[in-house]
This record gives C-alpha cells, structure tokens and sequence, in this order.
C-alpha cells in the first residue's frame, strides 16, 4: 500500500513538472532577437511576466494599450517591453506582493494585507516607470545645452543638419538624447524625411523642451531660413531653464528640511536643553 501511495505521488509530481515545462515552452517565452534587454526587475521574472502577458494580455482594450505603449516611448522602453508584458510584470508585482503582505500581517489582518499588498504590487511598476521616465527628461535637459552648441558650430561651419547632428553625436557623451537622435538619423537614412523623423521623435518623448526644438527646427527647416541663430536661441534657451530648475530646487530645499527639523532635531534639541533643567527641579523637591 505505501509502494502504490509513493508511485502516485511521484506520478502526480512528475505531471506537475510536465504541465509547469509546457506551460513555460508555450506562454514563458516571447521574442527578443529584434528587442532590447528588458529592466533588472522583469528580466528576474522574464517567464512568470510572459505567462502572465501571453495569458490576459488579450483582455487590454485598444485605448489601454495605446496608452501603455505611450508611456513606454517616454521612458524609452518601448523596445525592452511590450504593453502586454508590463502588465503582466504588474500582475506578478501584484502577486509578490501579496504575498509578503499574508506573510507579515497579524493573524486577525491576513486579509487587509493580502489586499494592500497586491495593490501596491500592482502599482509599484507604473510608480517605477514615472520615476524612470522623469529621470530620463533629467538627463535630456542636462545635455541638451552642450548637444546643441556642437550642432549649431556644425551648421554655422557650413554641414547640412543631418551631418551637424552625426557630429554632436560623435562629439557628446552617451545619454537618452543621442540614443534618440540616432533614431532620427536612422529614419532619415533609411528614407523617412527628417521633419517626420524630427516630429516622431518629439511625439514619442512627449517633453516640451524636446518639442520646443523640434518645431524651431522644422519650422526653419520648411521656411528656408539660417538655423544657425535659430540653434543659438534653443540653446541659450535650455541653458536658462536648466539655471532656473537649479534655482527653483534650491529654494525648495528649505521647505523640503522643515519636515526632518520639526520631527526629529528639534525633539532631540529640547531633550537635550530641557533634561538639566528639569533634572534641577526633581532635586529640589519640585
């Protein structure tokens, strides 16, 4: 009898690997010969996110993903991620979550925590993809000053605008911005004319500093005008707001420590200064 109870247990484990093997061959894989490598987060679950995306990503309306695709350009992973695999890494997020939240709450709060912990799972990936896009604008507004002198002493030199741009390229160090004027140069190599090159990638950042240029410069581009002073007035300009974002968070800074001061220095100021004399006041009988 315990021969038979232990070779059914081994054949239903061994029916549970075949099934859980399947499962992976058919909804755990997904192509990425033509794709980047995706986040640190959802490489780690790269199966669990592409069972999750094959299985109900179905049930995503079109304005849904067209939604999700929208934001994944903005932070520049739309070739890391499909609409359908971000939310299955929120599905996954959602669960993790959960269960650390059934692990941790009391016995009487198993469900509360279940339950906050699957939404916070559940938002944790779009709080991630804000963060990560907002860093990346970041980043393009540091360098757009320095990227934008260079291309403006190119045209003024005498190159056209697509060499200007292959110039400051060449010349700028590795960031978000030229990773996305090597795609417009891409598109206009590969036929695409440059204002819709120009204008594609300003839809898919979808940040005003970004779209700012581009109209100037398809705006010079179509009149005919000298985009050397048209160049020279962006970058000064960026070069402003960049000063302006340093002042406006270094007047936001004192604001910013009022909370930390009152909490935890100010109590431990009084402590300090109050102890002694209320120590004189037990002495003496008070």
């Amino acid at each position: 009898m315990t021969w038979l109870f232990l070779l059914c247990a081994a054949g239903c484990v061994s029916l549970l690997i075949y099934a859980v093997l399947q499962l992976y061959r058919q909804l755990g894989r997904s192509e990425t010969v033509y794709r980047d490598r995706p986040p640190r987060g959802f490489e780690l679950l790269w199966p669990l996110v592409n069972i999750m995306a094959n299985s109900f990503g179905s049930f995503m309306s079109e304005a849904r993903r067209a939604a999700l695709l929208a934001r994944l350009k903005r932070a520049g992973q739309e070739y890391s991620l499909t609409p359908e695999q971000f939310l299955g890494g929120k599905l996954v997020s959602a669960i993790g979550f959960a269960l650390v939240g059934l692990v941790l709450a009391s016995e009487s709060a198993k469900m509360v925590g279940v339950v906050l912990g699957a939404l916070l799972g559940f938002m944790y990936p779009d709080i991630w993809l804000r963060d990560h896009t907002l860093k990346r604008n970041l980043l393009i507004l540091k360098s757009l000053p320095f990227f934008l002198d260079i291309v403006t002493l190119s045209v003024e030199a005498g190159m056209n605008l697509s060499g200007a741009l292959q110039k400051a390229v060449d010349r700028c160090p590795p960031g978000p911005l030229l990773v996305e004027v090597n795609r417009v140069l891409r598109d206009v190599r590969g036929g695409k004319p440059r204002v819709e090159a120009l204008r594609a990638m300003a839809d898919r950042l979808d940040y005003s500093p970004v779209s700012s240029l581009v109209s100037a410069l398809v705006q010079g581009e179509l009149m005919g005008s000298s985009l050397g002073p048209v160049l020279r007035a962006q970058s000064d300009q960026r070069r402003t707001e960049r000063f302006l974002r340093a002042e406006k968070l270094a007047m936001e800074a004192p604001v910013k420590m009022l909370g930390p001061l009152i909490m935890f220095i100010f109590p431990c100021t009084f402590i300090v200064l109050g102890f002694p004399i209320v120590m004189k006041f037990m002495a003496s009988g008070l």
